[in-house]
């Protein structure tokens, strides 16, 4: 094993963080490429790039997060079936600690835009790792393009 080719996870064993559910989906088009989304002003990390998704709610689980998030973030329409569990997470930061499984989806209805003012991209997967993303969706970013 190769210690410098896989990044360090940012978790503390000991902390006595809250824990926050955070469903993430990688949208992939038939040409190699990945959705990825800026985070708008005024949201904590902005203008990092990330997978798009977000909180799962009380009484939720991830895949109809995704299916929510998707439709009020995306403005498309995707189906469990098409979902498939790929990674996830795990990551602290200063006030709560992340879990975050991320999905990926080959199909989808409509076409993808920003709802909510949010800049999108498709980016092929080996450039992935040129644009800043949030320190949780770095392991996800080295899985995705060792993976595909």
């Amino acid at each position: 094993m190769i210690d410098d080719e896989c990044p360090q996870p940012n978790v503390r064993v000991d902390a006595d963080l809250p824990t926050v559910l955070v469903a993430a989906i990688a949208l992939m088009d038939g040409d190699g490429h990945v959705l990825i989304a800026q985070r708008p002003e005024g949201k904590s990390m902005a203008g990092l790039w990330e997978f798009p998704g977000g909180k799962v709610e009380a009484g939720e689980i991830p895949e109809a997060a995704l299916i929510r998030e998707c439709k009020e973030e995306l403005g498309i329409d995707i189906s469990a079936a098409c979902l498939a569990p790929f990674a996830f997470a795990s990551h602290t930061y200063e006030k709560f600690h992340l879990l975050m499984p991320l999905y990926v989806c080959r199909k989808w209805d409509g076409l993808v835009q920003g709802m909510e003012g949010q800049q999108t991209k498709w980016v092929p997967i080996r450039e992935l790792s040129t644009y800043p993303m949030p320190p949780a969706d770095d392991p996800l970013v080295a899985m995705i393009r060792d993976f595909f």
